[in-house]
């Protein structure tokens, strides 16, 4: 493991998974511990796929652990697509771990975050890890440059909200979103932003930069928790 400045840079991906599955582990055990459960918000995307068998293989409290997801795309559990079915493939061998999906009934995501925002109580929402991922367009959550919501996404105190993007390679055909907030996320007691290969690299070191939150939406996080595991491998 080495560093480049605001980078955790790993030999290979196997080396990253391994060793953030450890930290994680170690921050799920002591929430259960301190609290009698702990909550775990994760993303979809190919990168943390090895993280997340590689620690759900661990022995950890899981009857004890919520998973949560930090984003979807309004789609139901049966599409290829969805969020939530990589997530439940990932943790298949976490038995007894509680996963809630953020697709629901509504016909529309501004309604189902407004349901989903109801169901939260007060002081239910603590997030004791969060993993985030980063678009090379410099998207992290559904926060997508310059997307209808971002600015709800960004500002508001509730957890969740609805975001449209604006199509493009990176978003797919897909672009009604659900997505938790910035003022979620950056309550959460440990960030980690997973990054892999090198456009994503260049990404991150741009959103570094200054410039607009609204250009590459990452920024929003970076900036709120400063303290983030950035971490990176090819």
């Amino acid at each position: 493991m080495g560093a480049e400045p605001g980078l955790i840079v790993f030999p290979d991906r196997a080396q990253m998974a391994a060793h953030l599955a450890e930290l994680i582990s170690v921050s799920l055990a002591h929430g259960v511990s301190e609290n009698g459960r702990a909550r775990l918000a994760v993303s979809g995307g190919s990168t943390p796929k090895a993280l997340y068998e590689t620690l759900a293989a661990t022995a950890l409290p899981w009857a004890q652990t919520d998973i949560v997801l930090v984003d979807e795309r309004w789609v139901p559990l049966e599409h290829p697509r969805s969020n939530e079915a990589f997530v439940r493939d990932a943790f298949a061998a976490a038995k007894d771990v509680r996963i809630s999906g953020l697709f629901n009934a509504m016909l529309a995501p501004v309604a189902g975050a407004d349901a989903l925002n109801e169901s939260v109580s007060d002081g239910q929402f603590d997030i004791d890890v969060a993993v985030l991922g980063l678009g090379p367009d410099g998207h992290t959550a559904s926060w997508f440059p310059h997307a209808d919501g971002l600015d709800i996404a960004l500002h508001s105190d509730d957890p969740f909200c609805a975001v449209t993007a604006k199509k493009s390679d990176v978003t797919g055909e897909e672009v009604d979103r659900m997505t938790m907030t910035l003022g979620a996320l950056a309550r959460a007691k440990k960030i980690i932003l997973l990054i892999s290969g090198n456009d994503k690299k260049d990404a991150f070191y741009a959103a570094c930069e200054d410039g607009p939150v609204e250009d590459m939406p990452v920024r929003a996080i970076l900036r709120a928790r400063p303290d983030l595991w950035a971490c990176w491998a090819a």
